[in-house]
């Protein structure tokens, strides 16, 4: 093995149909000598509809959420060794509201060479088709679970202008919905459920409406909510598309 360092690629992975995968994903998951994914028995489901072998040396080991700092010294060891890895999460892009931050800032530190190859992204996916302006967003991942936490934070994103992006269990959506209208007022957004998957649901409307379709019946999968920004003293792209946005839902069939 030579002196040079291992390069460190950050493979985002379908967050639901596995044909969304990119060919430049697959190439580098044949490629590298190992494969540090959130959780070992999903990614290898994924390798195994790939066609992709873990023969000659090469690597899966896990990188999770409560063991990152551990796991991201052995993985850098690796990348120093020589060793090319990829970082992929169960679904989407690392590091976004996913494991991988401390490796990635342990790489930069020692001057790893980090290369990116995007892909599916729930964020991206639901900005596209929710009607709502996409000139400027703010991602926000999940809120905080306890109460007077999360409500602290939507009062400090109150004032925000540019459309709001959050992730949220199905468990929690109700409340999170009925707190975005005491905090927001009833603006409107929309509402991303099992996207890319069979039972994928896209649903627009105020958040009034949004709450009410969401309370009548039981919520299964991972959801993304898209909220409009604050108005603005003059006419903004939401504003200018307010009188013409209805409440619509794609595909409502359940599990």
């Amino acid at each position: 093995m030579s002196g040079k360092s291992g390069t460190l690629y950050v493979v985002a992975t379908p967050i639901g149909n596995l044909k969304d995968i990119t060919l430049r994903a697959v190439e580098t998951l044949r490629s590298v000598d190992t494969i540090a994914c959130e959780d070992t028995r999903r990614t290898r489901k994924l390798l195994s509809h790939l066609g992709i072998g873990l023969g000659e040396g090469r690597r899966l080991i896990s990188y999770y959420r409560g063991r990152e700092e551990a796991r991201a010294e052995a993985i850098l060891s690796q990348l120093v060794s020589g060793r090319d890895v990829a970082l992929v999460t169960d679904s989407g892009t690392p590091a976004l509201s996913d494991p991988g931050f401390r490796l990635l800032r342990a790489a930069v530190a020692s001057q790893i060479k980090i290369v990116p190859i995007p892909g599916p992204s729930a964020v991206v996916a639901l900005l596209s088709v929710a009607g709502l302006p996409t000139d400027r967003f703010v991602f926000e991942g999940f809120l905080p679970r306890k109460r007077a936490k999360r409500l602290r934070r939507l009062k400090e994103l109150r004032d925000e202008t540019r459309t709001i992006v959050l992730f949220e269990s199905p468990a929690r959506i109700a409340r999170t919905l009925q707190e975005l209208i005491d905090v927001f007022g009833d603006r409107q957004a929309a509402i991303g459920r099992e996207m890319t998957k069979a039972f994928e649901e896209i649903a627009r409307g105020n958040l009034h409406q949004l709450a009410e379709m969401f309370s009548q019946r039981p919520v299964k999968g991972e959801l993304t909510i898209a909220i409009a920004g604050k108005p603005t003293s003059k006419p903004t792209e939401a504003e200018a598309c307010e009188e013409n946005y209805t409440t619509t839902s794609t595909n409502h069939k359940q599990r």
